[in-house]
């Protein structure tokens, strides 16, 4: 119960700030000295700080949104304007690798051999696992957007059936991606068109892995009853960055797969 007569959140004391900055740094120092001395030991030590904060910090807020009642519709407001900013960061984040793809794609220089794709690299077809990515993630959108309606008319049924297909198919998409890579006949170190690729799709795979992981949570709390059909912002922030996530991957089929092969 809160104890205050003002609609706003009081945030209590965490730990979890400074647990997951440490875990990020021991996780980034691990990296460099797994590349360097192929020594993983650091590398897990800071991934399991990190999962462990991760999940205490979850436990901590889905306590004071659904059981404390500190997320009123002031707060939820906050919340709503600071995950579209944030999704507006992130926008700006891939514009810069589009950006830089395009730079080197209008107008390849001599050393490209004047031409994109380079000289000597071998780009994928994209009408083959690409192609079936993006049926797999506009599946997804269908699924997820069909979830949220299924929670708004409280139909819990189909609410977990949808969100359940949603984090198959994303998982789905995550591991095609894998293939592809370990079956890619270029690395990211060959001329600027590897860089670009490698470096676009990697990261929009790493938000696919996030995102699935936020629905995977949302699934979670969707079968221990959290969520009713006038309190669900976990679920819908975590639907805005999956259609985010749609889009994005949409562009990088056009431009990098597509025009860009």
């Amino acid at each position: 119960m809160m104890n205050h007569t003002h609609p706003f959140h009081m945030v209590d004391q965490s730990p979890w700030p400074l647990t997951g900055a440490l875990s990020a740094l021991t996780l980034t120092t691990g990296l460099i000295k797994w590349f360097h001395m192929m020594n993983p030991t650091l590398l897990i030590l800071g991934f399991t700080i990190m999962l462990m904060t991760m999940i205490q910090w979850w436990r901590d807020i889905i306590r004071e949104a659904t059981y404390q009642g500190n997320h009123t519709s002031k707060v939820i407001l906050g919340l709503r304007w600071g995950m579209i900013l944030f999704i507006i960061s992130e926008i700006l984040f891939f514009v810069s690798f589009f950006w830089a793809f395009f730079h080197s794609s209008l107008s390849p220089s001599i050393e490209l051999g004047s031409s994109w794709p380079p000289t000597g690299i071998y780009p994928f077809n994209p009408f083959q696992i690409p192609l079936l990515n993006t049926a797999i993630l506009l599946s997804s959108g269908v699924t997820i957007t069909w979830a949220h309606h299924s929670i708004m008319e409280n139909n819990y049924m189909q609410s977990v059936q949808a969100l359940f297909l949603t984090v198959i198919l994303g998982i789905y998409f995550t591991s095609l991606q894998a293939w592809e890579y370990w079956e890619a006949p270029f690395s990211i170190s060959d001329s600027a068109y590897g860089t670009t690729f490698f470096v676009a799709t990697g990261f929009h795979g790493l938000h696919v892995i996030i995102g699935t992981s936020f629905l995977f949570i949302c699934l979670f709390r969707l079968l221990s009853f959290h969520f009713s059909p006038n309190h669900h912002f976990g679920f819908e922030a975590a639907a805005w960055y999956w259609h985010f996530v749609d889009v994005v991957w949409l562009f990088l089929f056009i431009s990098i797969y597509w025009w860009g092969s």
